[in-house]
């Protein structure tokens, strides 16, 4: 964990806490030393444009925070360099609960997880919206190729800070391509054994009287 992301996170109360339940002292060691914005390394940037979803947090002005799951091809969360990402927005229920929360709080939480690798990355950051109209080059720039959605708009995110979570209590799960991929190559691999099993026992079955 990174001395920028427990400023952000380990609040006042947070504090408290932690000195009740006896890791304030652990998390102290953690966050010393210089207090800069977090730049994405090259291991953040693969595992970010590895991933085909993420969750989306924002605060509305009514101070009720909200989760919203962002899908779309890997890679469609890109890596524009080492303190920002972007993504394409692309039109779904049409609430815009996000949207509209953005017009009032930039500040964002995204969680990152991969379910095969039990591996989870949480980031913090500061919003932009861009609309068509305002820089049409850019939106288009993260829309991914071949994708069928239409995109509404372009957000960017200034990365404030970023932490790594321990794999304890994550459920491993395999995509379903994956798991369709290895019945297949399972499958494939049956049939050539029963293939070779049936020669041999035609082989046997001549040889006998």
């Amino acid at each position: 964990m990174t001395r920028h992301y427990g400023e952000v996170a380990f609040t006042p109360l947070v504090a408290e806490h932690q000195a009740i339940h006896g890791s304030a002292a652990a998390y102290a060691r953690m966050i010393e030393g210089e207090s800069v914005p977090d730049r994405i390394g090259r291991g953040e940037a693969t595992f970010i444009t590895s991933r085909d979803s993420f969750f989306l947090a924002t605060v509305s002005e009514t101070r009720w925070p909200y989760i919203q799951h962002r899908g779309g091809p890997a890679g469609f969360l890109k890596v524009i360099d080492e303190t920002t990402l972007g993504f394409a927005d692309f039109r779904g229920n049409r609430q815009y609960i996000t949207r509209g929360n953005l017009d009032h709080e930039d500040r964002v939480s995204l969680f990152l997880i991969d379910y095969q690798l039990q591996a989870r990355m949480k980031i913090f950051g500061r919003a932009r919206v861009v609309e068509p109209d305002d820089d049409p080059e850019l939106v288009a720039s993260l829309a991914p190729v071949g994708h069928p959605a239409r995109v509404e708009r372009g957000i960017l995110i200034d990365v404030e800070a970023f932490d790594w979570n321990c794999k304890q209590h994550i459920p491993q799960l395999v995509p379903l391509q994956a798991a369709r991929h290895t019945v297949a190559e399972l499958t494939e691999r049956i049939s050539e054994l029963e293939a070779q099993l049936a020669i041999a026992r035609g082989g046997v079955a001549t040889a006998e009287p």
